[in-house]
């Protein structure tokens, strides 16, 4: 189901589907996608509203997609035999999500 939430970075109500929730000292977090910018923050609990069934109808700017057969690869390195090779790996490494960030825009 879509929410609305306020975004700090972006200053205004978005559209969001919320994927987590987790308990702070000061109240609930929510992680959420930004349906309209594919974007992922987390808001406080506070700032989540029902979405008004007119705004409900809109299509979604941003869809989650992945890439086709492309599969995470990662360095391994063996130290008892000072060597490197390039293997699959089960998720992708933070250096290749900014790279790819960095192609797209």
């Amino acid at each position: 189901q879509v929410y609305v939430v306020f975004s700090e970075e972006l200053k205004c109500w978005c559209r969001a589907l919320v994927e987590s929730v987790w308990c702070q000292a000061d109240g609930y977090q929510l992680g959420c996608f930004l349906v309209d910018y594919a974007k992922y923050c987390s808001v406080a609990s506070k700032s989540i509203r029902v979405l008004a069934a007119a705004f409900a109808k809109i299509p979604h700017r941003a869809k989650k997609c992945r890439l086709h057969c492309t599969k995470p690869l990662t360095l391994h390195i063996d130290y008892c035999e000072n060597t490197a090779k390039i293997g699959p790996a089960k998720r992708w490494d933070t250096a290749a999500i900014q790279h790819f960030r960095k192609l797209l825009e």
